[in-house]
């Protein structure tokens, strides 16, 4: 098995595990849920500008850079792909007629 491979898996299992939004508890927290996931998005995206500018600035691990940066544009694909849920779903809300 190819090492390149198996090191793309570990990173994008750790990625997808960075941008997994906690599931509500059953009290309904779900409140307390989104900011966590807000919390886990603005984390994410500093430790990726954090290694960017450690890689340009000192040399930083350039695998460690690639795995943050791939870290990060997937949480910010995600990020979008909410926010143009919640714009559709409002859009959807303005067109019912009163």
């Amino acid at each position: 098995m190819d090492i390149r491979a198996t090191l793309a898996a570990q990173g994008y299992g750790q990625a997808r595990q960075a941008t997994q939004i906690a599931a509500p508890q059953a009290d309904g927290d779900s409140a307390n849920a989104f900011s966590e996931a807000i919390q886990n998005f603005t984390e994410t995206v500093q430790r990726g500008e954090s290694l960017a500018t450690a890689a340009m600035t000192t040399g930083a691990d350039p695998y460690a850079l690639v795995t943050a940066l791939a870290q990060t544009e997937l949480a910010v694909e995600t990020a979008v792909t909410v926010r143009d849920k919640v714009v559709e779903a409002y859009q959807e809300i303005l067109r019912m007629p009163v």
